[in-house]
């Protein structure tokens, strides 16, 4: 074969490279195989980056492996094709025996070898690799650079990442990115904004999935007026077609408290993804709205789109928030007929939710005994919480005891049995189990709520004398109160589980973090707009039933967001039914 056909060849199996044209590829391959040609590196080389492109990582493999002599670039194409397809053992370990021939490293397989490390968040081998990288003096290069700020970040190393981001002496806009990623990996979700607002202000360019980073910050925060302006940023910068960013958008919406507003951006988008769509549904979960997921799960069938794993977790979450069994046993059936979805722990999960708040405990109980899974911590947790509801101590006491195993550490599992015990004033239990929570060492978690007024949040706990408005917010709260009276509230002190007389018991419930949250809001917040409270522990009865009378009082919804869902009163009502 004369060099012109060489070449010709190349070329050829270069276009099929790019065009990911497998059949044709594995021609030129057959050519190049009868023209003895696969002692030629160049040639070698490219047949491994088409194998690659085209999801070939063994033909790949097999091409590399045969290879005489392979150049800087072989290694390099074979390790990047392992790290693509999500092979981060076999990328590692060829880098290691691309390190045991003597090959030099360059830039490339640094940035390859460390996104592997990122993958399987391996510590030790990051840190060999970036003192590699110091040796070899390529650390500066920004490509490096942000592969080890990224794998840092990943393997909860924030303030190593942090020092490698300072210590660069270029950024490229993917740098920025991965700092604020890695932010919120961390859930350092407040250093993630303020590391975006100075991208801005820096003029760093602003890419899809920057914004979707920052929109991740505002939904774990439920910073609104952030999220709004990320809105308004990614609109006047063209990313209002990414399905990326509007993905993360309606998610942020969402968590933040706006559905409507949710709904509006999703309703907007013309060509929806299954992605899109199971962030709209599970938007709708996560406000108790289950007619609404329902009907948009039907839409989306309707649309040719087939659910997957994450839709009926979705489904089976807003069921569980209403009570629903037959709902939730009907998606359960037909996510098991499903040829198309892997049933897994989380759908167990679900469905233990469902029966167990609906008072079906021993059902759930023999679901969990009967599913091919271990029983996972967040399965007895709902176990307990449905006995906590509906008062089955001895199950309680099994569930406790397999929580107690699974997490040492999580004080509110003690909290919870103690609470139990304490709902049937069985005091004695209660003074075991609050001795057995001091001698685990487990840290109870400090309840607090907060809202935002004018960008700031203000943060508030039970019996809070520390904000400078506070004569004022407790003023406002004795007023509502003594409206509230008017309409026959009453204080629910079996919300209290202190072992007092029942005037201690309204006292302590007087100044719960929430209710002081809403007292500032009604002083702070103009007349007519909603007052959106969000809360780090679940919201008890008492202020729950505080809040209806308060909205109903005060002529203004109420958006109080717990580590349950979200509740939202309106005229004297919630929209979760008192169900939650």
């Amino acid at each position: 074969m004369g060099a012109i056909d060489v070449f010709r060849l190349q070329a050829l199996a270069q276009i099929c490279a790019k065009k990911k044209l497998v059949v044709a590829g594995r021609c030129c391959h057959a050519l190049a195989l009868q023209a003895g040609l696969l002692s030629d590196t160049l040639m070698c080389n490219i047949l491994v980056n088409l194998y690659s492109k085209c999801g070939q990582v063994q033909s790949a493999r097999n091409v590399f492996d045969r290879m005489p002599v392979r150049s800087i670039v072989s290694w390099n194409t074979m390790i990047a094709a392992h790290n693509h397809h999500g092979e981060d053992t076999e990328a590692l370990e060829l880098f290691i025996e691309m390190r045991r021939g003597g090959s030099l490293v360059s830039e490339f397989t640094l940035s390859s070898v460390l996104c592997a490390c990122a993958a399987k968040t391996a510590i030790v081998e990051s840190r060999q690799l970036h003192a590699l990288a110091l040796k070899v003096a390529i650390d500066s290069n920004v490509y490096v650079g942000t592969a080890v700020l990224d794998v840092y970040a990943k393997c909860n190393m924030i303030d190593d990442a942090c020092w490698v981001f300072e210590n660069m002496p270029e950024k490229s806009p993917v740098t920025w990115c991965s700092m604020i990623a890695g932010y919120v990996q961390n859930d350092l979700h407040e250093q993630a904004l303020a590391f975006f607002r100075k991208a801005q202000v820096l003029g760093v360019e602003c890419t899809q999935f920057t914004l979707s980073a920052a929109l991740s910050a505002c939904a774990s925060l439920a910073a609104r007026i952030e999220g709004v302006q990320l809105h308004a940023i990614l609109v006047r910068i063209g990313f209002s077609s990414d399905m990326y960013v509007l993905t993360s958008l309606i998610d942020a919406y969402s968590r933040c408290g706006c559905i409507a507003e949710a709904y509006l951006v999703f309703i907007g988008v013309e060509v929806k993804s299954i992605v899109l769509w199971n962030a709209m549904i599970a938007g709708f979960s996560r406000h108790a709205c289950v007619n609404e997921a329902m009907t948009l799960f039907e839409k989306m069938l309707q649309n040719g789109i087939c659910p997957d794993e994450v839709t009926y977790i979705s489904m089976l979450s807003a069921c569980s928030h209403v009570g629903s069994v037959e709902s939730g046993r009907h998606y359960f059936d037909q996510m098991m007929k499903d040829d198309n979805v892997q049933a897994n722990v989380l759908h167990y999960s679900c469905m233990v939710d469902v029966l167990g708040r609906s008072g079906r405990i021993q059902e759930a109980r023999e679901l969990i005994e009967k599913m091919p899974f271990k029983a996972t911590a967040s399965m007895w947790g709902s176990l307990l919480g449905a006995c906590r509801i509906h008062g089955d101590l001895e199950l309680a006491k099994v569930a406790a005891e397999h929580l107690f195993e699974l997490e040492p550490e999580n004080a509110a599992n003690h909290i919870l049995l103690s609470n139990l015990y304490a709902a049937n004033r069985r005091w004695g239990d209660v003074a075991i189990a609050r001795k057995l929570l001091k001698d685990s060492g487990a840290k109870k978690e400090i309840g607090k709520s907060w809202i935002e007024v004018k960008n700031r949040v203000h943060i508030f706990v039970v019996g809070d004398y520390n904000h400078p408005r506070f004569t004022e917010i407790y003023a406002k709260l004795e007023d509502m109160e003594n409206e509230m009276k008017k309409w026959a509230y009453k204080a629910e002190t079996h919300s209290d589980l202190h072992d007092v007389e029942e005037e201690q018991k309204q006292e302590l419930l007087r100044h719960h973090s929430e209710k002081l949250a809403l007292a500032f809001g009604l002083i702070s917040l103009p007349a007519g707009l909603p007052i959106r409270i969000n809360k780090n522990l679940r919201i008890c009865a008492d202020c729950h039933s505080f809040m209806k009378f308060a909205s109903r009082i005060s002529g203004r919804e109420i958006i109080v967001r717990d580590t349950n869902r979200f509740h939202h009163f309106r005229s004297g009502l919630c929209s979760c039914g008192d169900f939650w």
